[in-house]
């Protein structure tokens, strides 16, 4: 979402773009909103999150920030279930197009709040999403034509990412980042490897390998 906002608001000299969360914040669903992060949204004008429920924190700003706006980048994305009981998959900038579609709609939230620098937000906003089309194009390329289609995901992250590419995640090692899976779990995910001779593992560089 910083990554985002940084892209709309480019070279707007009267908007400043924070990030909430550290490069060591670590998990992100389990995050804990600081001192510090209250007294920059109380001089915020708006507050741009990935929405779904994966900012789990949104309760507390809300109730003692009732006034603060809240750009919710999920509104008009169709969810996919998560694992088990988890509710929905909020994982949606995994897929290019979902994340198309939520810089869009930080482009138009923010060019409501601020009409100022509305032309600003939107050239800005379709100048990113151009971009973003050719990485998906050249994505489309590279994978279209793959004859395997199964895949094997290190957490629950990828279901955009597979739906948009039309991939068969036949299994998850890890539900949720930390959560190692025990001896018969791996057992069965070797299993399948073998049987299905899945050829690929997508896993994440911040996590032992």
């Amino acid at each position: 979402m910083y990554i985002f906002a940084l892209n709309v608001a480019k070279d707007i000299p009267n908007v400043k773009v924070i990030d909430m969360t550290k490069p060591t914040a670590g998990d992100l669903h389990d995050y804990a909103v600081t001192t510090e992060d209250m007294k920059n949204l109380e001089g915020a004008k708006a507050l741009i999150i990935n929405g779904a429920g994966i900012e789990g924190f949104m309760a507390k700003i809300t109730s003692q920030i009732p006034s603060l706006k809240i750009i919710d980048s999920s509104k008009g994305i169709p969810l996919i279930r998560g694992l088990g009981d988890d509710g929905d998959n909020p994982h949606l900038w995994v897929s290019i197009s979902n994340a198309i579609i939520q810089v869009g709609t930080i482009g138009d939230q923010l060019s409501l709040i601020d009409p100022a620098n509305a032309v600003k937000y939107k050239e800005n906003a379709d100048a990113y999403i151009t971009k973003l089309k050719g990485q998906r194009d050249k994505m489309h390329l590279a994978l279209d034509g793959i004859k395997n289609r199964d895949i094997i995901t290190f957490h629950d992250a990828f279901p955009y990412f597979a739906k948009e590419f039309n991939l068969n995640i036949v299994a998850v090692i890890e539900r949720k980042p930390g959560s190692e899976p025990n001896a018969k779990e791996l057992s069965e995910i070797i299993d399948k490897v073998k049987s299905l001779k899945v050829t690929t593992i997508l896993a994440e560089p911040q996590y032992p390998a």
